[in-house]
């Protein structure tokens, strides 16, 4: 958004050492403009990273890391609705792979507690 100099006050009260000059030439400010925050969209990229190298269940990590990376990248670009999109996406992609990496591992664990699987033990083995 452009501001033109007559549309608002450009020093409507002076600052109290405004005027005081140093080592001889006046002080001088210095106007910033300030675009949207785009950092607040979440992009869930350590989360995402996390799933890739633990619980990447059926490549659902793998496929959440993209989708977080796409998201980073919409947000340094200043698109916010396709940043959203993009890490809404991933959210959901990280929930499943969490969710079914840890009920598989629950299952494993049930399944050898119960006997049905088995180690094998290597106690047995002759080499000779």
């Amino acid at each position: 958004m452009e501001y033109r100099s007559d549309q608002m006050a450009v020093n409507p009260c002076p600052y109290p050492y405004q005027e005081q000059k140093q080592y001889g030439q006046a002080m001088t400010s210095t106007v910033v403009n300030v675009g949207p925050n785009v950092s607040s969209v979440r992009d869930h990229f350590l989360w995402s990273m996390f799933n890739f190298f633990y619980l990447n269940f059926c490549c659902l990590g793998s496929m959440a890391l993209v989708f977080s990376v796409k998201s980073r990248d919409r947000k340094v670009v200043g698109d916010v609705e396709g940043a959203k999109n993009y890490g809404s996406t991933s959210r959901s992609l990280n929930i499943a792979s969490t969710t079914l990496s840890i009920l598989v591992i629950i299952i494993i664990i049930a399944l050898l507690i119960g006997g049905i699987i088995s180690i094998p033990s290597h106690r047995g083995y002759n080499m000779g």
